[in-house]
C-alpha cells in the first residue's frame, strides 16, 4: 500500500523529535535570542542616562531587539538543524530503510521539509516575538522603546522570524549535497556567515551577490544601523525576495540530489 502524505510527515515529526540534539537546538535558539536581546537592551538602558542628545536621537531600540551577534548565533544553530535533519540520516544509513519502506524519494524530501518548515517557523515566531517584547519592555523604562505598530517593527519581527526556517532549509539542500553530518554543517556555517564577508559592499556588482545571500537580506529587513548607510544598500522588496529564493532553491535541490544518487 502506498504511504499516504500525511503519514510521512508523522513519520518524519517523530524521527526529529526522536533526536536528542533537536530539544537543545531548539531550546539554545529562543533561548540565546532572547539573552541576546535582553543583554543589549539592559546596556543602552544602563547607559541611557549618560548618552549626548545627538546619539539618543539616533537610537535604534530595533538593534537591541534583534542584535546582530545574537542572531548571526541564532542562523548557525538552525542552519545546523536542517543540515543534521538528513545529513545524519545519511551517516547512520537510515535513509536506506526509509527509501525500503517508500521509494517516492521525492514525496519522502517532501516531508521533511514540511516538518522541517513548520518546527522552526514556530520557533522562529517565539524567539522573535519574544526578543522584541522583553527588550522593548527594558527600554520603555527610558522612553526609548518602540510598539509592534511603529515604522519597521512589524518587519523586523517577521523577518526574524522567518529567518530560521530560511536557515534551516539552506542547510537541509547543503545536508542533502554533502551527505555528512560534520562537512555539512561546516559548508552550511560558511555560506551563511561567511560568504557575505567576501564581497566589498562599495562595489556595485561586489554589493548586488552580498546582497543576495541571506543574512544581508535579513540585516536589511530589520534596519541594521551598520549596513543602511551603504550606498549599495538592498531595497526591501529585493531582501525579501533573497528571503524567498534561498529556501525554494535548497528545497529543489534537496529533491534532485537525492531523487537521482543513491543512498
Amino acid at each position: 500500500m502506498r504511504a499516504r502524505f500525511r503519514d510521512l510527515l508523522a513519520a518524519e515529526w517523530i524521527k526529529l523529535w526522536s533526536l536528542r540534539s533537536t530539544y537543545g537546538a531548539l531550546a539554545l535558539i529562543a533561548v540565546s535570542a532572547v539573552l541576546f536581546s535582553a543583554r543589549a537592551a539592559l546596556g543602552d538602558h544602563h547607559n541611557w542616562p549618560d548618552y549626548p542628545a545627538e546619539r539618543r536621537a539616533a537610537f535604534d531600540p530595533l538593534h537591541d531587539a534583534f542584535p546582530e551577534e545574537g542572531w548571526l548565533f541564532v542562523m548557525l544553530a538552525a542552519g545546523a538543524v536542517g543540515a543534521v535533519m538528513i545529513a545524519g540520516e545519511y551517516a547512520s544509513g537510515q535513509i536506506r530503510t526509509t527509501f525500503l519502506a517508500v521509494p517516492d524519494r521525492r514525496a519522502v524530501v517532501a516531508a521533511k521539509i514540511a516538518v522541517l518548515a513548520a518546527v522552526m517557523l514556530a520557533v522562529g515566531a517565539v524567539a522573535a516575538a519574544a526578543s522584541f517584547w522583553v527588550s522593548q519592555t527594558i527600554l520603555a523604562d527610558r522612553d526609548a522603546g518602540l510598539s509592534i505598530g511603529d515604522p519597521g517593527a512589524l518587519r523586523a519581527v517577521v523577518a526574524s522570524t522567518l529567518l530560521l526556517p530560511v536557515c534551516a532549509l539552506i542547510g537541509f539542500g547543503v545536508g542533502a549535497l554533502v551527505r555528512h553530518t560534520a562537512p555539512a554543517v561546516v559548508v552550511t556555517t560558511t555560506l551563511l556567515l561567511l560568504a557575505p564577508l567576501a564581497f566589498d559592499i562599495d562595489r556595485r556588482w561586489s554589493a548586488a551577490i552580498h546582497n543576495a545571500l541571506p543574512v544581508p537580506a535579513w540585516e536589511r529587513l530589520v534596519g541594521n544601523p551598520y549596513v543602511l548607510p551603504n550606498l549599495h544598500v538592498a531595497t526591501v522588496p529585493g531582501s525579501w525576495a533573497v528571503y524567498a529564493a534561498w529556501p525554494v532553491a535548497a528545497a529543489v535541490l534537496a529533491a534532485v540530489v537525492v531523487h537521482r544518487r543513491e543512498p
